[in-house]
């Protein structure tokens, strides 16, 4: 179960994420993904939590509140999409045609 955060202050830290979500329940992982070239922060993080139902109450409760001065979005993660043809990468990471 992953959340995405989006909207997320440039100042946020991994520390700061975890403090906010884990008032709804056990966070197993927190990431925030930089930038391959200048390995600056993109605005935005995944939480993964341990129980399905605390993860829901995270997502209504966090849904467009300011935060660190932003509005975040918080949503459920959907599957990573493949950046050439839109498809989903559940495939082991292979293309197949």
């Amino acid at each position: 179960m992953t959340i995405f955060i989006g909207n997320l202050s440039f100042d946020a830290e991994q520390e700061d994420i975890v403090g906010v979500f884990s008032s709804y329940g056990e966070v197993k992982d927190c990431k925030i993904p930089l930038d391959r070239e200048t390995g600056r922060k993109r605005g935005f993080a995944f939480v993964e939590m341990a129980n399905q139902a605390d993860e829901q109450k995270a997502i209504d409760d966090l849904q467009d509140v300011e935060w660190m001065g932003r509005n975040i979005r918080v949503n459920k993660a959907e599957p990573r999409r493949d950046s050439r043809d839109g498809r989903r990468q559940d495939n082991g990471g292979r293309n197949r045609r």
